[in-house]
Parts: C-alpha cells; structure tokens; sequence
C-alpha cells in the first residue's frame, strides 16, 4: 500500500515553513471546494460554511468524503475546514520541514503503518519536487531508505517479472509496433475479452 503524501522541503524547517505559508496565501478555498465537489458529487457552493456536514450522499466518490469522518468519528466537518484541510496536498496529509525532519515523519509513518511506500502530490509545480529532489532524497538516501541506482529492466519487468513486451492475451499485445501482432479479428477478440 502507498499513502498520499504531500511534502513541503526545503533546508531548514524555518524556510520551509515560509515556503507553507506563502502557498496558504494563494491557495483558493473555494478551488479546493470545487475540487471536493468533483471528487464527491455534492455541490459545496450551495452549502452554509460553517454548518456541519450531515447525511450527504452522492452516486460519485463516497471514500473522499467518508475520510474526514473516518479519520476522527468524534468530530464533524464544515464546508469551510474541509477546505481548509484541502487546499494544500488535496486529502492527504502535508509534512513542512527540513529534510531531517520531513525524513523523520515518514520513517514514523513507515514503521507505524507498515506502508510500503508513498505517492507524492505537489503543491506548486516544479519547487514541490524541487524540494524533494535536492533536499530529501539525498537524506533518505544517507539513511539507507531510498535507492541510489535503478535496477536494470523496465516498470514491465519489475512489476510483472517477466518480459518488457506484453503478452500475448494482454489487449496492448495487438497493438505493438515493432512487429506483426494478431491480426484485426483476433485483435477485436483479445479487445473484447480484456473488457468483459
């Protein structure tokens, strides 16, 4: 499993709390409504802000949603904190500081959650990753928690174990371009068994 994680690093947790800060100026509560709406279906602009959600339902992400109350079943939501929550890193949650600091928090997670790994979000692209790149994987890396070189081989292989090509029952396998694949009708047939 992978936890969401935006992460705001920079060289010191001074600089970085600077940086937080500058990006909550900026930030749109009514974005990240818009945001939320999207993701779940309900209509946020037609809401109060500051009275409780209660009993909405929608045919669209019920787990967006449900989140918030899951984190912390004592505690109701408003429209006006939910944005508050998400304008900076969506629904998940954002770490601010150095790297030794940000490294300490997601070694904590890691051992606490047993989580095999995190899914970077920005909040401003490129400095977010920026930061990453220059200040906290170098640090993982010290810690011997982030890989140095890359394993040979393609995202295929490693996930798959087997060949960089797709096999021949994967839909993708009709559609290669450097050699003859199935033709039309078998290529329809694997199409058509992949989406069933």
């Amino acid at each position: 499993m992978l936890n969401q994680q935006t992460v705001i690093v920079a060289g010191t947790d001074a600089e970085a709390q600077r940086r937080f800060d500058e990006y909550l100026e900026v930030a749109s509560p009514e974005g990240a409504l818009t945001l939320m709406s999207g993701w779940t279906g309900i209509d946020f602009a037609g809401l109060d802000p500051d009275e409780a959600l209660a009993g909405l339902e929608s045919d669209a992400i019920q787990s967006a949603l449900s989140a918030f109350s899951d984190a912390d079943p004592t505690r109701t939501w408003t429209p006006r904190e939910i944005a508050d929550y998400v304008r900076i890193g969506g629904d998940g949650p954002v770490l601010v500081g150095s790297a030794a600091t940000v490294a300490d928090a997601l070694e904590t997670i890691v051992e606490e959650t047993g989580v095999a790994g995190f899914n970077l979000a920005m909040a401003v692209q490129p400095e977010t990753l920026e930061g990453v790149v220059e200040h906290l994987v170098p640090e993982l890396q010290r810690r011997g928690r982030f890989k140095r070189e890359y394993a040979a081989g393609t995202l295929r292989e490693k996930l798959g174990g087997g060949s960089a090509r797709p096999a021949a029952d994967h839909p993708a396998h009709a559609v290669r371009i450097d050699g003859p694949g199935p033709d039309a009708a078998e290529a329809s047939q694997l199409s058509r068994a992949a989406t069933d």
